[in-house]
């Protein structure tokens, strides 16, 4: 009995200090969608924002890969299938970048301008 009582009392003070450390948020207004968390957005993405890359669409072995002349870098495409219609062209891509493997996690593919 003795045990158990002590459990018990162990059990609820460690739950009243987890409770205690959980940040509180303000409740949401009607309308307005939850809050992220910080911490949680920042995982999600590290200090990235969306840019536009310029360059010509190749095949690289397997994969479509968005060639940079004026970087003299080639980059990877997370979208295959958005870049498969861009084969040999020019084109601007918008994107975010995950810079330890230089792969772009696409948003958009467009033709680029006919240079002059």
């Amino acid at each position: 009995m003795r045990q158990f009582i002590l459990l018990t009392g162990l059990a609820w003070t460690l739950g009243s200090v987890m409770w205690a450390q959980q940040p509180s948020t303000p409740p949401a207004m009607p309308g307005q969608s939850e809050p992220v968390p910080q911490q949680e957005a920042d995982t999600a993405t590290p200090h990235q924002s969306a840019r536009s890359f310029e360059g010509r669409i190749a095949k690289s072995g397997d994969q479509f890969v968005l060639e940079d002349k004026a970087a003299q870098t080639s980059y990877k495409l997370d979208d295959q299938e958005k870049a498969r219609k861009y084969v040999g062209k020019n084109v601007k891509v918008m994107a975010t970048m995950d810079s330890h493997s230089s792969l772009l996690h696409v948003i958009d593919i467009t033709a680029a301008p006919a240079s002059q």
